[in-house]
């Protein structure tokens, strides 16, 4: 099974950084016009959040794992909930990448796949180099017109 590129940690560590900035000023807001406690309080609020986020990311980074098959993508991700999906290429409507400008900055981009179907019609391969990303997009894309041709009644 393939993993992501180990450069995809440093944009969601950027996440868990914005998220302790964002614990620390409301903990400061708080102290300020609320309820009145120590600073050290606040600077532990902060590196509680910073320490959780981190080994989140390590676990969610460990966690996440494709793979090819001959007639299905198949995925493997999450920290708390294990998620397992399985995508047959039969119901691939199309294939996308995207690349947000956090992960320009790393040198990364996303594959999304959108399936026919109701519920979560679309499925996202993150920290994947934008070469790897291009090639997988072609590759799920052929797979899944040959599928259409093997699949028709």
């Amino acid at each position: 099974m393939e993993t992501l590129n180990p450069r995809v940690r440093l944009g969601w560590l950027a996440g868990v950084l914005v998220a302790a900035a964002l614990v620390g000023g409301l903990l400061v807001g708080v102290r300020r016009f609320v309820v009145a406690f120590s600073l050290p309080l606040v600077v532990a609020g902060i590196l509680v959040v910073a320490v959780l986020g981190i080994v989140y990311v390590v676990l969610n980074y460990r966690a996440w794992r494709f793979e090819i098959r001959d007639d299905d993508l198949y995925l493997e991700h999450g920290v708390f909930t294990r998620v397992t999906t399985v995508v047959p290429f039969v119901r691939v409507q199309h294939v996308d990448t995207q690349r947000g400008p956090v992960e320009r900055l790393l040198g990364l981009g996303s594959v999304v796949i959108y399936t026919a179907g109701s519920r979560g019609a679309d499925v996202t391969i993150p920290g994947l180099t934008p070469e790897r990303a291009s090639e997988l997009q072609g590759r799920l894309r052929n797979l899944a017109v040959e599928s259409e041709y093997e699949d028709a009644v």
